[in-house]
């Protein structure tokens, strides 16, 4: 097979930017480009190509966890024909080719025809910017030859044979349970309405402005999601916590809300950077991209090769995958009230010292009006609070990197720059501030703490989050690794 000439320093970028987005982690190009023969930049061109189409869509952050894991499960089916003992999730070794070809131009080839048909599906509208990168690579996308003597077939085949499979995986992809994509089709009805609180322990929809000088209430984000069938998980339900939220009108339930007042009441420059930083919200590519874009970083600091970034991203998605679904069987099993339902019913007609909003600092004001610390266009996420989603998946992906890496061994950081607050720009922070992760459980501590000093999560919320993740991360390392092995049974 003829070796095509890529320019990779343009490729690794390519997915990221042909939606006019940028990346908000740029790894070292330099580093990709000088080992072309070991380089896994067409793997991160089509992550990049996905993470911008989250960006690009807004799905729900349930759907993002799906969406990665579809793209990277079908990559490493079709990477697996080159391997000498990983084996496909859906055929096994019976696609293996000999080891002559197990070249890096087959593999590159293999899994681009499988990347390109699992976004395809995935996102439709956005078929011409696939189709853009497929030609930057050399490849002709309109080949959909499933012959699996040769890579575009391996890949294609890889794909359909996923994909079928996930379109009845019960996350509503195709709107076949009920009509429209990953609607909800369990009938799910909120307890209260975003201008009435009858139950003061159930979740209630927002009315949030769109910022055009209308509103919008919420509709929840997938309920159905607690069907969904997992890639590890036994069943959805495997680590469900015994132990329910806090409910009104106990001590628990008031304490959890006079906790959040302070942390209000509080906050500081860097806390606030905290929260915006691991807001993830709408237009961003959400807490599950955000953890691939850290394993993006450890693919170059660790500079490993193509066959190393297929197996790590192929851990990682699954874990956020089955972290999304676990989360979303508490979440819907509780049903649980949010901060700003339950703080605004506590003390509405009293007085509490709160941050009162953009540039008006810590005052007093009436409970009614208390707001998280939040853009005002996502002021909290549509779907129940118990338990964190920020928290069970950065639990989830801190677990698998600790394992990939060997290490708990970070060594990343951010910078906020003086007044580019998101929330209060030009004036937070009132100077440069850096965050530091020296590890992963950092990292995935700080995400979840983050909920907290945004308004987002109760402390116990955020704590049985972190239980799950972990959990749900060692059980997708398991499965996951036997089947990079050769050792799991199809």
């Amino acid at each position: 097979m003829e070796e095509k000439k890529i320019d990779r320093r343009r490729l690794l970028q390519l997915g990221a930017t042909c939606f006019g987005t940028a990346w908000i982690i740029q790894p070292d190009l330099d580093a990709f480009a000088a080992e072309p023969s070991l380089s896994p930049s067409v793997l991160l061109a089509w992550n990049n190509m996905l993470l911008a189409a989250i960006r690009t869509t807004r799905p729900g952050v349930t759907i993002v966890a799906r969406a990665l894991a579809i793209l990277h499960t079908c990559i490493y089916d079709a990477w697996a024909a080159y391997d000498r003992v990983a084996i496909s999730t859906q055929y096994g070794g019976a696609l293996r080719r000999p080891s002559n070809e197990w070249t890096l131009a087959h593999k590159e080839m293999a899994i681009s025809f499988a990347a390109y048909r699992a976004l395809v599906d995935l996102f439709p509208d956005l078929l011409p910017q696939f189709q853009a990168l497929m030609s930057a690579l050399g490849y002709d996308y309109q080949d959909t030859s499933l012959d699996s003597t040769t890579p575009q077939g391996i890949g294609n085949l890889s794909a359909q044979t996923l994909l079928t499979r996930q379109h009845h995986d019960g996350s509503n992809q195709l709107g076949d349970l009920h009509p429209g994509a990953y609607s909800d089709c369990t009938g799910y009805t909120p307890a209260n309405t975003a201008d009435q609180i009858t139950n003061p322990n159930a979740w209630q929809p927002l009315r949030i402005p769109t910022g055009k000088g209308t509103s919008l209430v919420q509709r929840c984000v997938t309920p159905q999601w607690c069907l969904v069938k997992p890639f590890a998980l036994t069943h959805p339900a495997q680590f469900r916590p015994s132990n329910p939220p806090a409910t009104y009108p106990s001590r628990g339930y008031i304490t959890q809300a006079n906790d959040l007042l302070f942390m209000s009441a509080s906050l500081t420059d860097e806390q606030k950077v905290i929260a915006e930083y691991w807001e993830d919200g709408p237009g961003s590519e959400q807490p599950p991209g955000h953890w691939c874009l850290f394993a993006q970083f450890i693919v170059q600091r660790d500079q490993h090769t193509l066959d190393q970034a297929v197996q790590l991203f192929f851990l990682l998605t699954n874990a956020l995958f089955d972290a999304s679904i676990a989360c979303w069987d508490v979440k819907m099993t509780y049903n649980s009230e949010r901060p700003i339902t339950a703080i605004r019913y506590l003390f509405q007609g009293q007085q509490v010292r709160a941050w009162a909003g953009p540039y008006q600092g810590t005052r007093w004001i009436d409970g009614k009006d208390w707001k998280p610390y939040q853009p005002a266009t996502f002021v909290t996420p549509a779907f129940p609070e118990y338990c964190s989603g920020h928290s069970t998946f950065s639990a989830a992906s801190a677990e698998i990197l600790r394992r990939f890496t060997g290490s708990d061994l970070f060594y990343y950081s951010y910078t906020k720059r003086a007044g580019s607050s998101v929330i209060e720009p030009g004036v937070v922070p009132f100077q440069d501030v850096m965050l530091y992760w020296h590890t992963f459980t950092e990292a995935a501590a700080q995400a979840g703490t983050s909920r907290r000093l945004g308004g987002i999560h109760f402390e116990q919320g955020d704590l049985q989050g972190r239980a799950l993740g972990q959990a749900v991360g060692e059980v997708v390392w398991r499965k996951a690794s036997a089947y990079i092995a050769g050792t799991q049974p199809v």
